[in-house]
């Protein structure tokens, strides 16, 4: 009798070791699990932020940031105005260059601002208002160019008008364009151009320009020239 309780004990005490041993199993398995699975989440988490991707200036951007900074820019007819007179909020403001290339002001009504610098017309502005201002201090600032532009027409990506900055050439502006559809004849691209009220035709043929055999085609645009692409 004692001898069979003496093995029926020797079984619980096995039957309990190898209950602690799966036990034991199976808590290793839980916490491998835990960790699998906790990793991307901290992975994710220590992930810096990005910020937005900062996109390409537009044309339109990077024409007036240019005219801006470029002191020799000749206002013409639509561009926009930043009028700032120093301490005189009531005078300054901002605005449009009329297609007879005038602005209004309050006190010198209308100044012709096109075929001026910013420069000059605030040279001019300055003069004018002093006679209604005590030493008058202005800035002009062009924010808006709508009268250099030149147009793209036929088969290019984007074609339209398009902002002309400074020494542009018809190589860039045809990247503005967004290149060639399938179908254009890149020997028979030509720009026009009005000169003295006549149109004046020149040609372009962008494979030898871009090989560097006839980079004189690669002429630098004037404002209302239009490149067309057949």
């Amino acid at each position: 009798m004692k001898a069979s309780n003496d093995r029926s004990n020797a079984l619980r005490a096995d039957d309990l070791s190898n209950a602690l041993r799966a036990a034991r199993r199976n808590i290793g398995a839980l916490i491998l699990l835990i960790m699998l699975v906790g990793l991307p989440l901290a992975a994710q988490d220590q992930t810096p932020a990005r910020g937005p991707q900062n996109s390409a200036a537009a044309p339109g951007a990077s024409a007036t940031q240019a005219a801006a900074a470029d002191p020799s820019y000749i206002i013409g007819s639509d561009d926009v105005l930043d009028i700032s007179v120093w301490k005189e909020p009531d005078v300054s403001r901002s605005v449009p260059v009329r297609p007879d290339g005038k602005i209004s002001l309050p006190l010198v009504s209308d100044v012709q601002a096109a075929g001026l610098t910013p420069s000059q017309l605030a040279a001019d502005l300055t003069t004018r208002l002093k006679k209604y201002l005590n030493d008058p201090q202005v800035t002009v600032i062009v924010t808006a160019i709508n009268s250099r532009r030149i147009y793209i027409v036929g088969e290019v990506a984007r074609p339209g008008a398009f902002p002309l900055l400074p020494d542009m050439t018809v190589l860039q502006a045809l990247a503005d364009a967004g290149g060639f559809s399938a179908f254009a004849n890149t020997k028979k691209i030509h720009i026009l151009r009005m000169v003295n009220g006549k149109q004046i035709e020149f040609p372009f043929e962008y494979r030898e320009v871009l090989e560097g055999n006839k980079t004189s085609q690669n002429i630098t645009l004037l404002p209302g020239d239009e490149i067309v692409v057949p």
